[in-house]
């Protein structure tokens, strides 16, 4: 059987109990480290395993994924996933390749961003379309995000944008020359999302994303423990306003508040608020939460 496990957002503790007893029952064990990362470090995973956890970075799993599923058809592999599995397109191809070898498939699921993000009070099935941003270059500045944003906004409906992971990237030059020199990680962090959103708005110039009339909310660490969660809210230009260690550590996400916004949903993020007079005007006033 070949298994692909939910690790959940913060431990070694958040894998079900259905996914230990699949990792337990395996003969090797995969651990997916590109598409996000756990808030620990890989000896823990198989101490509390107690089995050696193999690294599969983006080469392993997207080109060389008959390395993971060798033998899977005659005994259990796992591999392991930070949140829930079908948190990115690359497991689902795995799943198909996995497949059409004929080898039995089982997915255990866990925890996500996708629903935690629930913990900054927004409703969940207030939600529409969520977008992933990449960090921008001199000459690549993709804005295709905006217009995702933008229908959801039509709609009224909050967005999750998913902050870039660069993880075992190569350099241009590195590429071209074909030296297997991979840069140091980077993890886009809230002040540089919100930064590029502005960039992006000012050569849209639609209304969408206005620095002193969106309010957004940007989430570090959901789920972690004590301090490391962290939650702070405000309108673009405040966000973008604060120092980087306001933040916390990565990995970081950003929503950006829809205009069909409940009371509750207002009072409950005013907690996170930066100014809270501000967020509760900006709600009454612009996104018109007569309720307050």
């Amino acid at each position: 059987m070949f298994y692909i496990i939910g690790l959940g957002l913060c431990d070694e503790k958040d894998i079900t109990l259905r996914g230990l007893e699949a990792v337990k029952s395996s003969s090797r064990v995969y651990l997916e480290a590109y598409t996000s990362i756990l808030m620990i470090q890989q000896d823990r995973l198989e101490a509390f395993y107690g089995k050696p956890v193999i690294i599969a970075d983006r080469d392993m799993v997207e080109t060389q994924s008959d390395e993971i599923l060798k033998d899977a058809d005659k005994e259990d592999v796992s591999l392991l996933v930070v949140g829930d599995p079908f948190g990115a397109t690359t497991h689902t191809d795995i799943i198909l390749r996995a497949r059409a070898l004929g080898i039995p498939t089982r997915v255990i699921h866990n925890a996500s961003i996708m629903n935690a993000v629930g913990a900054c009070g927004l409703q969940l099935y207030n939600f529409g379309q969520t977008v992933s941003l990449v960090f921008f270059t001199e000459t690549w500045k993709p804005d295709s995000y905006y217009d995702r944003v933008k229908e959801n906004v039509q709609l009224g409906m909050h967005t999750l944008v998913l902050l870039d992971i660069k993880v075992k990237e190569q350099s241009e030059e590195n590429l071209a020359r074909g030296r297997k020199i991979y840069e140091p990680p980077r993890y886009m962090s809230i002040p540089t999302a919100i930064s590029q959103m502005i960039e992006t708005e000012s050569t849209r110039q639609e209304k969408i994303l206005e620095p002193e009339n969106t309010l957004a909310i940007g989430l570090s660490r959901v789920g972690g423990d004590g301090l490391q969660q962290k939650i702070v809210a405000g309108t673009l230009k405040e966000l973008l306003d604060q120092p980087a260690e306001q933040f916390g550590e990565p990995l970081h996400s950003v929503v950006i508040v829809g205009k069909r916004l409940h009371h509750l949903e207002v009072e409950y993020a005013e907690e996170y608020a930066v100014d809270r007079q501000n967020w509760r005007r900006v709600a009454r006033e612009v996104y018109g939460c007569a309720d307050l």
